[in-house]
């Protein structure tokens, strides 16, 4: 598939680390020029989590841009918090500066906090809980909800300024819609973002863009434990690479993949 995305520029929100320097690393092999954002976030140490994933969240996307600079292609590090408002039209602005007009977005940048309504220390895998509060609910929508929002609305202004006729945009969602026990804000936050990734897909049909959301299943990017994959055996899945979710994201953002829109796609 190499060169299929020759000519187009993206936005990759949380490339630091995961499963989106995994989607930055492969839409660069495709030919895609990339902006991978990412805001550095220093976790408090928490004996549930590996030491490594923190340091992962706390990284800034050199090392990811190098790689792809080193593979002959194209890339941009952006540190951006998500939690501003006008972060979004920055990052666009850096990406039309440094790569020309984007027209593919990717939504995977997360605000996660562990909180819950039980009055609990540690949820069922030993990780750290704490209850909602307003910080809690103000950082998970903001970067997963409220952010989203505001990418997807400078997209499609600036889509539609230009006259394109060609757009993609994938969010990564968890399944909050059914309710997230003790991740409480977190799944409601992504039940927020997939109403605004539907919408977006019949809103901006005309114009062109393709919106879908993507959720994948417990995706090793650094935070699974023994308990966490004991878990995932007893339930009958898997554990899927920040890679394998990445191919599936490269297929929705293709030319092939033009008449699939509005869905949330279950991965398993």
């Amino acid at each position: 598939m190499s060169g299929t995305q020759d000519g187009h520029v993206a936005i990759v929100t949380g490339a630091n680390h995961g499963i989106g320097a995994a989607v930055a690393r492969a839409l660069a092999r495709e030919g895609c020029a990339v902006l991978c954002a990412y805001w550095p976030v220093h976790d408090p140490a928490d004996a549930g989590l590996p030491d490594e994933y923190r340091r992962s969240r706390a990284r800034d996307a050199g090392a990811v841009v190098s790689a792809i600079h080193q593979a002959g292609g194209r890339a941009l590090a952006v540190a951006q918090d998500l939690r501003a408002p006008e972060a979004a039209g920055l990052l666009f602005d850096a990406a039309e500066e440094a790569f020309g007009p984007v027209d593919i977005l990717i939504n995977n940048a997360t605000g996660w906090v562990a909180d819950s309504f039980a009055p609990a220390p540690a949820d069922r895998h030993g990780r750290a809980l704490q209850p909602v509060t307003a910080a809690s609910w103000s950082q998970q929508f903001a970067v997963d909800a409220m952010a989203p929002a505001l990418l997807i609305g400078e997209f499609a202004r600036r889509h539609a300024a230009r006259g394109a006729r060609w757009g993609r945009i994938v969010g990564l969602t968890s399944g909050g819609s059914g309710g997230f026990p003790q991740e409480v804000s977190y799944g409601a936050a992504k039940a927020a973002q997939e109403n605004y990734a539907m919408s977006a897909a019949a809103e901006l049909a005309p114009l062109g863009i393709t919106a879908n959301m993507v959720h994948p299943p417990v995706t090793d990017t650094g935070w699974i434990t023994d308990s966490v994959r004991r878990y995932v055996a007893d339930s009958g899945t898997r554990v899927a690479s920040p890679e394998q979710v990445a191919e599936v994201i490269c297929q929705l953002v293709s030319d092939a993949a033009a008449l699939i829109s509005g869905n949330r796609i279950q991965l398993r």
